[in-house]
């Protein structure tokens, strides 16, 4: 199994020698890999199973970093870089010669960003070299926010996880490109949209669900539990499903009545940065507690509420009101 710790130079020594090790950011747990190196980021999409058209988010230590591995072509990214990173924004950029293709699955594009934490941050810093992070899990599973995730799932396939306590944001970084000269959102994430509109205007939503994607995390089946998840309204769920053994999540206090339920709530409070918190840990305990089913409703589509419901969305066997 992996070894968990805080030991940087261990870390950075395995990444300089083309192996694998967990990262902490504040979004979820990154499975990181020398970038230059396509045999070390071949081992990552082995490691998760993972399809190679699926392309790989560079992370570096800053903007004056980025621009080594990639062109700002557009004033009002780079704007956003200057506001937002460090932080959860990733950003599409046209790629310079020095990464390899399978780092961004043959496509022109690279996505970039600069993660909000110290202990990667520093890792970033010693090794000089951009790492590509995709989250740490197995290809399509939910997504991990402490070492400990990690290494149940992984821990057999990577050499060292670098434990920086739980995440604190739990949802992956929000993608934004342009295309057609517009500031187009290909991932819904970490970064509401709300606040990124405020420095660019109004924005274009272009979330491929095809298995041809243009960033990563596009893919329509993703983020999901081993055992069925059904998205809607939780009293028509449970009528729908009644004789099975439930876990339910809910966005605030309620709870159901039955016998057969496993209840969890993203956030008592309906706080939905703190149910962006819960999310994938929620998922998790929900997939692990002996239940049959899995039963969610859907958050206010506002916020981190839109990428939550994308989240879920994506996970779900069925969506009972998607619009």
């Amino acid at each position: 199994m992996a070894e968990i710790g805080r030991d940087i130079k261990a870390a950075a020594k395995l990444l300089l020698a083309g192996k694998l090790v967990a990262i902490p950011t504040e979004t979820v747990y990154g499975l990181a890999a020398n970038a230059l190196d396509e045999e070390a980021v071949l081992s990552v999409f082995e490691a998760k199973q993972r399809p190679f058209f699926d392309p790989l988010i560079i992370h570096v230590p800053s903007l004056l970093e980025a621009k080594k591995y990639a062109t700002f072509h557009d004033e009002r990214l780079l704007g956003l870089a200057k506001q937002f990173w460090p932080g959860p924004l990733t950003l599409l950029l046209p790629k310079k010669d020095v990464i390899p293709a399978l780092v961004t699955s043959g496509l022109q594009q690279v996505a970039v960003r600069v993660p909000d934490h110290h202990l990667t941050l520093e890792l970033l810093k010693t090794i000089n070299v951009p790492l590509a992070a995709p989250s740490a899990n197995p290809f399509g599973y939910v997504s991990p926010t402490e070492a400990l995730h990690v290494e149940k799932q992984l821990g057999k396939k990577i050499d060292y996880i670098l434990d920086g306590g739980p995440s604190q944001v739990g949802l992956e970084s929000t993608i934004i490109g342009i295309e057609d000269n517009m500031v187009c959102v290909y991932r819904l994430g970490g970064l509401s949209l709300e606040d990124i509109e405020k420095k660019t205007g109004p924005l274009e939503l272009r979330l491929n669900n095809s298995s041809n994607p243009k960033a990563p995390g596009q893919l329509k089946n993703h983020y999901a539990p081993k055992k069925p998840l059904y998205l809607g309204d939780l009293q028509e769920l449970l009528k729908q499903h009644s004789g099975k053994t439930m876990s339910l999540i809910s966005f605030g206090s309620k709870k159901q009545s039955g016998h057969h339920h496993i209840h969890y709530s993203l956030s008592t409070k309906k706080d939905l940065r703190e149910a962006a918190l819960h999310l994938f840990r929620i998922l998790r305990l929900a997939d692990e507690d002996g239940s049959e089913i899995v039963l969610c409703e859907r958050l206010p589509d506002e916020g981190l509420g839109r990428a939550i419901n994308d989240r879920l969305k994506r996970a779900a066997t069925s969506d009972a009101n998607p619009h």
